[in-house]
């Protein structure tokens, strides 16, 4: 318990300025957890006998996350050049006499879509008019939603939710997460009230969408680690796991509340 308190009291002391300020530090912070979170992903992968192509599918990742923050009109041509790469690469791996280049391939591309391109909308939420406020609704909406399946699963959960992806979770902890998330979703509303002119009621609406949606990033990363027979996806952060295992709902709460946002409120 004591290493997972002083793992997250350290990132909370990066993480929170971060945000608060934006620009630089915070892509630089969210650019290190995409990168490290692809290679984990990579890792995962090879331990259930794939190879994917290091390489390009970390590298091409951070290449694909850097472009569309900073150089958009280049973010479609970059994400082309790097699936042919990709499959260029694995293509001679087949020559050689890899007989899983192909599904190699489908996971090299995979990395660069989900945290290259998924991931850069943990940017692109911070950035919105009033991003601070919009990312301080949508990713707290999300991590209470976390604790609160967490904590009522433990303590009251009966009914699997998805015994072979994640035998723990079950069904009460699900709408127990979903609770959370909303009642958090409305205090962040009424707590960014002068920012974000929304009213409590859309509010709430956002906070459930995102409460119902995000468990399946969660799922996701299991369905992952499931195949790999690995638990955590590594042990960078003491009593926590990997960046991976961090940022899995992430990957699905800031490009869902994004659209959200710039579809319904802005």
């Amino acid at each position: 318990m004591l290493p997972r308190l002083l793992t997250a009291l350290v990132l909370a002391a990066i993480g929170i300025p971060a945000i608060i300020y934006g620009g630089i530090f915070f892509w630089a912070l969210i650019a290190a957890f995409i990168v490290i979170a692809a290679w984990e992903y990579v890792n995962l992968t090879r331990s259930a006998g794939y190879q994917p192509a290091m390489l390009i599918a970390v590298g091409g990742a951070f290449s694909i996350f850097l472009v569309r923050n900073y150089f958009p009109a280049y973010e479609s041509a970059t994400l082309v050049a790097l699936v042919f790469l990709g499959m260029a690469s694995h293509l001679i791996a087949f020559e050689r006499g890899r007989d899983q280049a192909a599904s190699d391939f489908a996971i090299t591309t995979t990395s660069l879509i989900y945290f290259g391109w998924i991931g850069s909308y943990l940017v692109k939420l911070r950035e919105l008019p009033e991003g601070l406020f919009w990312f301080s609704l949508a990713l707290p909406t999300v991590w209470f939603a976390d604790t609160g399946a967490y904590f009522i699963g433990k303590n009251f959960g009966k009914h699997k939710l998805s015994p072979r992806l994640s035998p723990k979770k079950t069904w009460e902890g699900y709408w127990g997460g979903v609770l959370f998330g909303v009642l958090a979703s409305i205090f962040f509303t009424w707590l960014w009230r002068e920012h974000l002119h929304i009213t409590l009621v859309e509010g709430a609406l956002l906070g459930l969408v995102l409460s119902l949606l995000t468990t399946l990033g969660d799922l996701g990363e299991s369905m992952i680690k499931r195949q790999s027979n690995i638990k955590d996806s590594s042990h960078i952060l003491p009593g926590h796991g990997g960046i991976f295992d961090r940022i899995d709902t992430w990957l699905w709460a800031a490009p869902i509340g994004y659209y959200l946002i710039r579809w319904f409120f802005i």
